[in-house]
């Protein structure tokens, strides 16, 4: 079933979540400084081009994006907030995306890089798949990852996905990693 025969269009995010070590929370303008080093980090964006080179200004871009989905019912990313220091680790969420002319559910996951190869992206990630999977929201959902971002495809992998295609994306040579239901 595509996303758009759905009677009741979902707004596909996990507000109110958690995980063992997370709450999942809708982003708001004040976690913009708390992401802020996310894209002041050149590992962070090193597999993607197109992006802006000012900081700010990526930040600013990622959010007006965030706030259009929610805006729109594109689903959208997420806050993951960790539930001891109350600090914001990274966002993940379920977006629609149009891949090669087809609608789909992806799941999108970032990660502060100070809290990288904790095991966050994987936690994130399952409780997107999972809330997806249980809410009936899609039949098979994506991850479209540039083809040098191995610790993102090793997520992907992890959770159970396998590379179902190749494409360009966003000006971006990208693998298209697929779990179905």
């Amino acid at each position: 079933m595509s996303l758009q025969q759905h009677n009741i269009k979902p707004n596909y995010l996990l507000t109110n979540e958690e995980t063992d070590r997370l709450l999942i929370k809708k982003v708001t303008q004040t976690h913009f400084q708390e992401w802020l080093p996310f894209h002041k980090e050149p590992l962070s964006s090193q597999f993607w081009s197109g992006l802006p080179k000012d900081p700010i200004q990526a930040c600013q871009e990622q959010f007006n994006r965030i706030f259009e989905r929610y805006d729109s019912g594109a689903g959208g990313m997420n806050a993951l907030i960790h539930k001891e220091s109350n600090m914001l680790i990274g966002l993940a969420g379920l977006l629609i995306q149009n891949i090669d002319h087809q609608e789909e559910l992806e799941i999108g996951y970032s990660i502060l890089p100070k809290y990288w190869r904790q095991g966050y992206a994987f936690e994130a990630a399952s409780a997107c798949k999972n809330v997806a999977f249980q809410n009936n929201w899609a039949e098979s959902l994506i991850s479209i990852i540039q083809v040098n971002n191995l610790p993102s495809q090793r997520t992907a992998l992890k959770i159970g996905m396998s590379i179902d295609g190749s494409t360009t994306y966003k000006k971006n040579p990208v693998n298209i990693f697929r779990i179905r239901k």
